[in-house]
């Protein structure tokens, strides 16, 4: 199996021998989710060759009408994205990979005619800008008989980095972090991130024009808006520098920004500055987007899954907001319901939801979106007089909740008795953003190392019947 549990505990079998045999049966229906999800398997589902024909989704393409192929991946995923577009054998003439540390190919011998560079994740650095000029390079050279083909994943706006002139790394390294300690959702990140960029919010499709481009995304954002994902670096970008000010001012940002991004988004604000390509601009006429993977997919194999093992289970939604501690409110709340109602489904059953949670920072502990969820879901079921047969997870598909060895974590009635009895308050360890080491202590982390694969979060509300059932 992909998951396990960190168990560095000083707790006997018999205290967790329970939770171990729900485990069990918990942790093949996470792995399905994620397999379902692995990126080379997304891309061949809709890339194939036949001879000189190239499909990609429902459109056709015939290699002998191009001069030059050229590959560019980028994101978590791309290491075995790419792997699978070199395994139709296409006549690449060059191609690189920029992706996070940690996130390289299993195998280098599998991509040695790509280059490799890893990069900084969630907060760019130097080497994610010199990836990506060199991937910039690369396409300005890109003519109308030469195909250019973008495997794209989540990450990917933090890792293709190339700061607008007058701007400097520091600048957008700065800049993000300000934005994802606010708490700023995903979309509100990448508005002002695409008008800080040379290459973000279509710019990316700018520079490869007239080339024909087939981008193929695997999808980390809910609804698979295509402006957001990665920036939306070769989709037309509908925000503007209006947008984009109007997230400085919701969070007040304005004076915490550094003066280089503050002063190029007044002066975009005041039509100094060009704004993205818009919807309707020709250098989209020769982009093709395909969707190879999503969070809806990783849901429904999981649903398959437990459903398989006897759960009654549904997908509830995978469009799940909003604040993670919140967001765990609603979920013991939902197992609540089953036990006490057997609604909106009867015990056994699995209920899954996805989407992508925010934490506003607080302390300065250690923990990801996930881990805060699957912590203040064990504070809400310990004080739940129905919650002994519920088990919340939280699980990141990308195996990396925040910056953390972690993937999530799995609570259940006895989270909160255990912790205590090693000495830690949940509370404290809530209100200081510091999830991961109280998780840990009490075996709770769910490990898979990296995916390489990247859909937003799951999350399930599990509900045993008698005997664990």
């Amino acid at each position: 199996m992909l998951i396990k549990f960190s168990m560095a505990s000083h707790f006997s079998l018999d205290v967790l021998k329970p939770a171990l045999q729900r485990r069990s049966r918990i942790l093949p229906i996470l792995d399905a989710a994620l397999d379902a999800v692995a990126p080379e398997r997304a891309v061949m589902r809709v890339l194939r060759r036949s001879g000189d024909e190239l499909r990609a989704g429902d459109r056709s393409y015939r290699l002998s009408d191009y001069r030059r192929v050229f590959v560019l991946a980028f994101g978590k995923a791309a290491a075995p994205m790419a792997r699978a577009a070199l395994s139709l054998g296409l006549p690449i003439d060059d191609g690189l990979i920029i992706t996070k540390y940690g996130h390289g190919p299993e195998n280098p011998a599998d991509l040695a005619s790509l280059r490799v560079a890893e990069a900084g994740h969630p907060s760019p650095d130097a080497n994610g800008v010199s990836a990506t000029l060199q991937a910039a390079e690369m396409l300005r050279i890109a003519a109308a008989d030469d195909l250019v083909i973008l495997l794209v994943s989540g990450g990917g706006s933090a890792l293709l980095t190339l700061p607008a002139p007058g701007l400097t790394l520091d600048d957008m390294q700065r800049t993000t972090d300000l934005l994802l300690a606010c708490g700023a959702a995903i979309d509100e990140i990448n508005a002002v991130r695409k008008h800080l960029s040379q290459v973000k919010g279509g710019q990316l499709a700018r520079l490869a024009a007239p080339a024909t481009v087939i981008s193929l995304i695997l999808s980390d954002v809910i609804g698979n808006p295509l402006d957001v994902i990665a920036s939306g670096p070769a989709a037309p970008d509908p925000t503007t520098w209006a947008d984009a000010w109007s997230v400085i001012e919701k969070y007040n940002l304005a004076e915490q920004l550094p003066v280089a991004v503050r002063r190029r988004l007044r002066a975009g604000l005041a039509g100094e500055l060009p704004d993205t390509p818009k919807p309707g601009d020709p250098v989209f006429e020769t982009v093709q987007t395909v969707i190879v993977g999503d969070n809806a997919i990783a849901a429904e194999a999981a649903r398959r899954a437990a459903a398989a093992q006897g759960f009654n289970a549904s997908i509830l939604s995978t469009f799940v907001q909003g604040e993670a501690r919140e967001v765990a409110q609603v979920l013991v709340g939902l197992g609540r319901e089953v036990v006490a109602h057997q609604r909106p489904l009867t015990p056994p059953a699995c209920l899954i939801l996805g989407g992508e949670t925010t934490v506003t920072l607080r302390g300065r502990g250690k923990g990801g979106r996930n881990q805060e969820m699957a912590l203040a879901a064990a504070i809400a079921l310990a004080h739940a007089p129905e919650a002994a047969p519920i088990v919340i997870v939280a699980l990141a598909t990308d195996g990396t909740d925040g910056p953390t060895d972690a993937a999530g974590g799995m609570v259940d009635a006895t989270s909160l008795q255990r912790g205590e009895s090693a000495g830690l308050s949940a509370r404290r360890h809530l209100d200081e953003n510091n999830a991961y080491p109280w998780l840990k202590t009490i075996d709770d982390l769910l490990i898979s190392g990296p995916t390489r694969t990247n859909v937003n979060d799951l999350y399930f509300v599990f509900v045993f019947g008698e005997g664990n059932a």
